[in-house]
């Protein structure tokens, strides 16, 4: 597997951590906001936070794990310098985005979650962009793309990394 070890500098997290659990002391249901803050300031929810998080929120372990293996959007380890989801909902799938995908995992070497060893690129199923009457569909670099086909996203990609 391709994927970028994880590079984080431990007392900056707990550092960023404790900040964000502070900023949510007392909310109610503050979990998923303190997920998604500490993965918009580090770029993925460290594995070994999570100890940290259940016992500020008085939750289990196994309570943060599940809500973070759960829903797609949170990552382990930050994603590549470009980053390129895929939809794979049905009405992608009606329009060819599996064909898509397969050619897109064969040309560019990586499986669908797989980050390049450099940090490059990470490519990642999603499970709808919002833009079904314009299928098949990605996103990179946050900016969503319609219609799209192997030639080209392969220039997308060509362009974001010449254009960062």
């Amino acid at each position: 597997m391709a994927t970028l070890p994880q590079r984080f500098d431990p007392e900056q997290c707990q550092a960023v951590t404790r900040e964000v659990l502070a900023a949510h002391r007392g909310e109610p249901g503050a979990l998923l906001p303190i997920l998604h803050d500490i993965q918009d300031r580090l770029g993925a929810v460290p594995p070994e936070l999570l100890p940290l998080i259940a016992e500020d929120l008085c939750l289990s372990r196994a309570e943060v794990h599940g809500v973070v293996s759960f829903y797609h959007d949170f990552r382990a380890s930050p994603p590549g310098r470009q980053h390129l989801k895929l939809c794979q909902a049905e009405a992608c799938q009606s329009m060819g985005a599996k064909a898509l995908t397969a050619a897109l995992q064969e040309k560019l070497g990586l499986q669908l979650g797989e980050t390049r060893a450099d940090g490059s690129l990470t490519l990642e199923a999603v499970y709808c962009l919002g833009n079904c009457a314009c299928a098949p569909n990605a996103m990179l670099g946050g900016e969503l793309h319609g219609r799209v086909d192997l030639e080209g996203l392969l220039e997308l990609l060509s362009e974001q990394e010449a254009h960062p």
